[in-house]
C-alpha cells in the first residue's frame, strides 16, 4: 500500500542542554573514577531512558542521602539540592560530587545575595519540583516564599513590601512567567529582578522553534518524561500557540496514532533531558507509517559547554 504524506518539522534545538550533558557525564566519570557503585540522589535528570542507561553501568539510584552508604560517591542532581544536604555529607566524611546546572546554581546565587542584602525572596516556580525545592532550601524558612500563579501573587503575605526580590525556576513557560512577573511588578513595584532573565537559554529556544513551527502543522509530538518540566512546558506552548493536538511522549511507542489519524503536517521537538536517539526512534516510527519529508526549523544555535567538577578532572 502506498503510504500517506506527511511533512514533519523537526525542532532546532531540541534534546540535550548543556547542564544535562554536563550531569551525565559526570556520572559516568564517577563510575570511570571510582567503580560501581556510584549513588545518585534524585533521578540526576528526568528522563527514564537516561537514568536506566546509567543504572546499567553501575549508578544506584536514591531518593535521600540517608539511602546512601558512607563509603561510597554520591551525586546531586542537575536540578540541585537544599543547603543541607551537602552539609549532611560532609558531615558523614562522604565523597560527593555537585551536578547542579550552573545555570541553576546562578539562581541560588542570586537568592543569597539578595538575602544577604535584607531582602525576603519570592519565587516562581512550580512546587514539590526538585529544582524549587534546592533552591527554596539556600536560605531558611521563610525566607524564600513560593508562587506558582498570577492567583498567588495576590495572595502571598510577605514581611516587607519595599524589601522583596523574585527568582524564577529555570525550566518554565516564559509566557506564563512574564505574566507573574508583570502581577509581582504591579502588587511590589519595589520588587528587583534578576540581573538576567533566570528562565534559562535552552528552555527558551525550545519554546521559541515549538513557536516557530505551531501554525504550519496538524500536531506535535514532544519527545520527553511526563515529570520532565521543560517537556511539559512545551506541549503547553505548542497548543497556546495554535497547535490542534500536542502530545508527551517518552518512547515511539507511547505515540497515540488514533489521535494522528489524518494528518497531513507534524511536528517534533524533544525536553532538554530526552537524549537525540529517542527522537530518532519516533522518526523511524512516523517513516514506518507515512512518507515523510523533513523539514527543520532552527531558530537558534547552541554552542554552550559546561565543564565537569575539578575532582572527576584529576586522577582517583
Amino acid at each position: 500500500m502506498t503510504k500517506p504524506p506527511l511533512t514533519l518539522y523537526l525542532a532546532a534545538p531540541r534534546g540535550f542542554c548543556a547542564g544535562v550533558d554536563r550531569a551525565i557525564k559526570i556520572v559516568e566519570l564517577a563510575i570511570q573514577k571510582w567503580g560501581a557503585p556510584v549513588y545518585v540522589r534524585h533521578e540526576i535528570v528526568h528522563n527514564k531512558f537516561v537514568v536506566d542507561s546509567l543504572r546499567d553501568q553501575g549508578a544506584v539510584f536514591v531518593e535521600e542521602l540517608d539511602d546512601c552508604p558512607d563509603d561510597r560517591p554520591v551525586i546531586f542532581s542537575a536540578h540541585g539540592v537544599p543547603k543541607s544536604v551537602p552539609a549532611a555529607a560532609s558531615a558523614r566524611q562522604m565523597v560527593f560530587v555537585d551536578a547542579t546546572c550552573p545555570l541553576v546554581s546562578k539562581v541560588h546565587i542570586e537568592a543569597e545575595r539578595h538575602s544577604d542584602a535584607g531582602l525576603q525572596i519570592i519565587m516562581i516556580g512550580h512546587a514539590g519540583h526538585p529544582e524549587t525545592i534546592g533552591t527554596m532550601g539556600q536560605l531558611p524558612q521563610g525566607e524564600v516564599l513560593l508562587v506558582e500563579t498570577v492567583e498567588d501573587v495576590a495572595h502571598v503575605s510577605v514581611r516587607d513590601p519595599e524589601r522583596l526580590a523574585f527568582v524564577t525556576q529555570t525550566t518554565l513557560s516564559v509566557d506564563d512567567t512574564a505574566g507573574i512577573v508583570a502581577a509581582l511588578n504591579a502588587r511590589f513595584p519595589a520588587i528587583r529582578g534578576p540581573h538576567k532573565e533566570d528562565i534559562c537559554y535552552a528552555t527558551t529556544n525550545r519554546q521559541e522553534a515549538v513557536k516557530a513551527m505551531a501554525d504550519k502543522i496538524d500536531a506535535m509530538l514532544v519527545v520527553g518524561a511526563p515529570n520532565s518540566s521543560n517537556s511539559r512546558r512545551l506541549v503547553e506552548v505548542a497548543s497556546r500557540a495554535g497547535c490542534a493536538y500536542a502530545q508527551l511522549v517518552q518512547r515511539a511507542a507511547d505515540i497515540d496514532w488514533r489521535a494522528l489519524d489524518g494528518i497531513t503536517s507534524i511536528g517534533i521537538t524533544a525536553g532538554a533531558s530526552a537524549p537525540e536517539l529517542l527522537v530518532d526512534e519516533v522518526l523511524d516510527a512516523l517513516r514506518a507509517r507515512y512518507d515523510v519529508t523533513i523539514s527543520e526549523v532552527e531558530t537558534a544555535k547552541e554552542n554552550i559547554e559546561f565543564k565537569v567538577p575539578r575532582i572527576l578532572r584529576t586522577p582517583a
